[in-house]
């Protein structure tokens, strides 16, 4: 699993060679086993296949959903004739072939409309960023297609939240809040993993923590430097102070976590999948 977008409606999740679409059923939640536990049902409905596409993150904007199409360099959305339709592309990326020239990402969307991606790299050649990834990380406009921000080290996550532009400069473990006039960033807090996927409530930040798994992709990066243990985990940052308040840890099945996605006002939530047979007596009609 990579993408998580959560609408009031409806989950999407993206998958190696899908994307799935789970609207919330709540009369069914109380019918599941056991009995009147569960507060939110969110039953597969239907996928779009994509291909291989090395889907990244997907977010809503209004009711379209938008999504990262890491292998092609550009955000799509779904229709019913294509695996995918491309809506956008970075300027310097000339063509649009299966090639991860950028390593595209991360998306923000802002009052409904896609509004900026995250770039491994400024690069047209295939898994060009590779050269440059521990500062060649850019934050780019998407109306405008002009780069906000470079020097980050493998950026994911750019979030506007409470009137400012965020992201994780991944590989140096930060959570930082970026100037979108200057391009200057400010460091919130340091935190001790490979820094990727971001949600916020109220005064809090939710990021989430992987751990380096390879060298071919993570090696070289300042992180690696690091003097705390590096972990699979979810912290809870206060953005107010830059104070870590909590964390999660995984210590054991899980190295790796890409997105995060709070469901507010629901303490028992349920995903039907297909590994059970509980999708095999859920009829909606």
């Amino acid at each position: 699993l990579m993408g998580l977008a959560l609408s009031p409606q409806q989950l999407a999740i993206g998958t190696r060679r899908q994307v799935w679409f789970l609207p919330n059923i709540p009369g069914i939640a109380g019918k599941v086993d056991p009995p009147n536990h569960y507060e939110a049902c969110f039953v597969p409905r239907w996928s779009q296949v994509t291909g291989d596409i090395s889907i990244h993150e997907l977010a809503w904007a209004g009711e379209e959903l938008w999504f990262v199409n890491t292998r092609f360099s550009c955000l799509c959305t779904v229709n019913t004739e294509s695996n995918f339709v491309p809506r956008w592309q970075p300027k310097f990326i000339s063509q649009l072939k299966a090639e991860d020239r950028c390593h595209l990402n991360g998306l923000a969307v802002v009052e409904g409309q896609p509004k900026y991606v995250t770039v491994l790299g400024e690069t047209d050649l295939p898994q060009g960023w590779r050269q440059n990834k521990a500062t060649g990380g850019c934050l780019i406009d998407v109306p405008s297609g002009e780069i906000v921000a470079r020097g980050f080290s493998m950026p994911h996550s750019p979030r506007v939240y409470a009137g400012y532009l965020w992201l994780l400069d991944s590989g140096r473990g930060r959570l930082v809040v970026v100037d979108p006039e200057t391009g200057n960033s400010t460091t919130v807090v340091e935190l001790p993993g490979f820094t990727r996927g971001l949600t916020f409530c109220d005064r809090y930040a939710f990021v989430g923590l992987s751990q380096i798994r390879e060298k071919k992709t993570f090696g070289g990066l300042p992180i690696e430097e690091s003097n705390e243990e590096l972990q699979c985990a979810i912290w809870v940052v206060d953005i107010q102070t830059g104070e870590r308040v909590a964390f999660l840890r995984f210590q054991a099945g899980c190295t790796e976590l890409f997105d995060l996605q709070l469901l507010l006002n629901c303490r028992q939530p349920m995903v039907v999948g297909f590994q059970k047979p509980t999708i095999n007596n859920i009829f909606i009609f």
